[in-house]
C-alpha cells in the first residue's frame, strides 16, 4: 500500500563505499540486482535463497538483514552477500540498492515464489525506455476462493492504479529509484508510497509472471476481514493519520481497539510528498 512523506529528489550521491557499477553481465538486457530484506526468517530464507540462486544465476544478490536475532543472517550467508542494517523495510531497502550494482533493482521479499521467467519478462518490457519499473501478478500459496478473488483484484489494481506492493516483487530503473530518492523512511507503507512517486515519474507494468505470496497473516484473521482491513489502513494513511499509528494499528489486527491519541494540529502533513511534474501516463 501506499504513504506520504517527503522524500528527496535529489539523485542519491555516490558513496565511496558503494560497489562500482556494472553494465556486463552473464545474461542478456541490463543487469538486475536482487535484494531481499529480512527479519527473523531463519526457517524459511535457506530454501528462499536455494530457489532464487537457481532460478536466476545470473542476477546479483544481496540480503539486508535488520538486526535478526534467530540466525537468519548467518543461514543467508551460506547463499548471498549480506548486509546489516537497523530494523525498517525501508531503510533495509534502500541500503540494499545502494550496496548493489544492477541497473535495475528488483525488491522480492523472502516469503515469495518468483516464477523462474519473471526476469525474461522484466528485461524485455524494460526494453522500452517508457518503463521505469513495476511489478508480478500476484498469487497466494493457498488456493480459496477468497484467496483467489483478492489475488485477481489486487493484479488489477496495480494494472489499473498502479499500486504495486511489495508482494508483487516490485522493479524499478536504478537511475528512476535514486532520482526519485529512494524509499521514503516509512514504518509501513513504503511500497504503496513509492509506487504512487514512482508512476509519476514514467510509465509502469505488471507483467504475467506470478510472485506466490505468503498468505499466512491473511488466513490467521480470515482472508474477507483482513482485506477490509487492509483497505481501512489504506484510507488512515491517505488521510494523513501518522505512519507509525498506522503500524501499531496494524500489527494489532483487525478488531482489537487501540488508546486514543491526542488530536494533531492543523499543520503540513509530516510525511506528505509532494508532487511532481509527470513524465508518463
Amino acid at each position: 500500500m501506499r504513504a506520504h512523506v517527503r522524500a528527496s529528489r535529489r539523485p542519491a550521491r555516490a558513496r565511496a563505499d558503494a560497489p562500482q557499477r556494472s553494465a556486463k553481465h552473464p545474461g542478456s538486457g541490463p543487469f538486475v540486482s536482487i535484494i531481499v530484506p529480512v527479519c527473523n526468517e531463519a526457517e524459511i530464507i535457506s530454501e528462499a535463497l536455494q530457489r532464487l540462486r537457481r532460478d536466476f544465476p545470473d542476477c546479483e544478490m544481496l540480503v539486508v538483514d535488520g538486526g535478526s536475532g534467530d540466525g537468519t543472517a548467518e543461514l543467508a550467508g551460506a547463499h548471498a552477500r549480506v548486509v546489516t542494517t537497523a530494523p525498517g523495510r525501508a531503510r533495509q531497502m534502500n541500503e540494499g540498492a545502494r550496496r548493489t550494482r544492477g541497473d535495475v533493482l528488483w525488491f522480492v521479499h523472502v516469503d515469495t515464489v518468483i516464477a523462474p521467467h519473471a526476469l525474461g519478462q522484466i528485461r524485455e518490457a524494460l526494453a522500452d525506455p517508457r518503463i521505469v519499473g513495476g511489478g508480478l501478478s500476484l498469487r497466494f500459496d493457498r488456493r480459496t476462493p477468497s484467496l483467489n478473488y483478492l489475488a485477481w483484484v489486487s493484479t488489477l489494481r496495480a494494472q489499473h492504479l498502479h499500486h504495486v506492493f511489495g508482494d508483487q516483487a516490485m522493479f524499478v530503473r536504478r537511475d528512476t529509484f535514486e532520482r526519485l530518492g529512494g524509499f521514503a523512511p516509512l514504518p509501513l507503507m513504503e511500497d504503496f508510497e513509492f509506487s504512487r512517486r514512482l508512476h509519476r515519474a514514467g510509465r509502469m507494468v505488471v507483467l504475467p509472471a506470478t510472485s506466490t505470496a505468503a498468505s499466512r497473516r491473511l488466513t490467521k484473521h480470515g482472508t474477507l476481514r483482513m482485506v477490509a482491513f487492509m483497505q481501512y489502513l489504506k484510507l488512515l494513511f491517505l488521510a494523513g493519520v501518522p505512519p507509525e499509528r498506522i503500524r501499531l494499528r496494524y500489527q494489532a489486527g483487525p478488531g482489537v481497539v487501540l488508546p486514543a491519541l491526542p488530536r494533531p494540529s492543523r499543520t503540513r502533513h509530516p510525511h506528505r510528498v509532494t508532487k511532481e511534474k509527470p513524465h508518463g501516463d
